[in-house]
């Protein structure tokens, strides 16, 4: 399977520019995921890869091939860039049966029939659907007709497998037996999966690595777990975790290499950084995922201003100075409102971000002066 390349790919409609001086490096078997809100341009980068789409300036090579250069005026077409593309509606053929819509590429490509009988068994097998094989689409539910149309994407064993936003159309049960599924199937595939969502929880439990798009800019590009526990900036922290990380202004003062002062809710910490810090041009924000706001312990107080008890966990809204943190209380437990709460910030997860840049300037720990 072949490493994507994307080297300064910019995509302007007019005056608007959707995608901005792009660099990034897919490699050889990721599964990545194009994450961002509705028109940031995750849709065009996709679709630009894939050659449906082409872009203002850049360079864009696939394996060996270079599939798009401006400066010499090269750009394959989609077909001859060996890539297959799952659209969002499926787009079955409603006339054909499943083993029909399966084959249909295949002979198309010329295929030979005994070789396109045994390529469209093994996609049955492969998606669990040879009960199916003789069903019209019509006669599937939608996980179903999903599962027939990446059988019939990956029929022809393309180098590069992209999606936008495949799961969109289902419920939120078959959602989740799907991603399981996609998982399954890219490791069983040994391919090279590109995918574009907004749902930022797809993305944190199928990719290898997240590209995190906002209004055409790449924010960043790293696993899952690094995004989450080390966000870049702001809107990265913002956007990524369910539920979202607590944001507390604050002001801060940087006293050593790893080290600063930090004050907010009347109370001075001393936070810690595992790396030196980077710098702080004015005023600070305290960036705190829920899990790391300890309920029940501690000499902090707040009131619970509300709960969201879902066996597991326990979702807690603390109310602090007329600011309203969130946290997370794992296992079957629920709060009387308004009852006042002891609570600790605990973790090596903290981050300290510099407000007027957004960008994150250390990660580290913070103790009560």
């Amino acid at each position: 399977m072949p490493k994507i390349v994307l080297e300064h790919v910019t995509k302007r409609f007019n005056k608007f520019t959707a995608v901005e001086d792009l660099n990034m490096v897919i490699e050889d078997r990721e599964f990545i995921i194009l994450l961002g809100p509705s028109g940031c341009g995750k849709t065009t980068t996709l679709r630009m890869i894939a050659g449906l789409e082409t872009p203002t300036e850049g360079r864009i090579t696939i394996g060996d091939t270079v599939v798009f250069d401006s400066e010499k005026r090269i750009n394959l077409s989609p077909a001859k860039r060996d890539i297959g593309f799952l659209f969002q509606n499926y787009a079955l053929w409603p006339h054909m049966t499943v083993h029909q819509n399966i084959a249909f590429g295949l002979e198309n490509l010329k295929w030979p029939k005994p070789q396109i009988e045994e390529r469209v068994r093994e996609m049955l097998k492969m998606l669990k659907i040879e009960e199916f094989d003789k069903r019209y689409p019509s006669e599937l539910s939608g996980g179903q007709q999903q599962r027939v149309a990446i059988a019939r994407t990956l029929a022809p064993r393309p180098k590069v497998l992209f999606m936008d936003e495949p799961l969109s159309n289902l419920d939120a049960k078959l959602r989740l037996e799907m991603r399981i599924e996609l998982k399954r199937l890219h490791t069983d595939t040994d391919s090279t999966f590109v995918y574009v969502t907004h749902d930022q929880l797809e993305a944190m439990t199928l990719s290898s690595r997240i590209c995190l798009i906002k209004n055409g800019l790449l924010q960043q590009f790293d696993p899952p777990m690094e995004t989450y526990s080390n966000p870049a900036n702001l809107f990265v922290a913002d956007f990524v975790g369910n539920p979202s990380m607590n944001f507390i202004p604050a002001k801060a003062k940087i006293t050593g290499e790893k080290t600063a002062e930090v004050s907010f809710f009347g109370k001075n910490f001393l936070f810690t950084s595992e790396a030196p810090l980077g710098e702080l041009k004015g005023e600070a924000v305290i960036g705190i995922r829920p899990e790391f706001i300890h309920l029940e312990k501690g000499s902090m107080k707040g009131k619970v201003y509300g709960t969201l008890p879902a066996g597991m966990e326990t979702t807690v809204k603390l109310i602090i100075d007329d600011y309203i943190l969130t946290s997370v209380k794992f296992g079957n437990v629920d709060y009387k409102l308004h009852s006042e709460m002891n609570y600790s910030i605990e973790g090596n997860g903290i981050i300290l971000f510099d407000k007027e840049s957004t960008m994150n300037i250390g990660k580290g720990t913070l103790t009560l002066a």
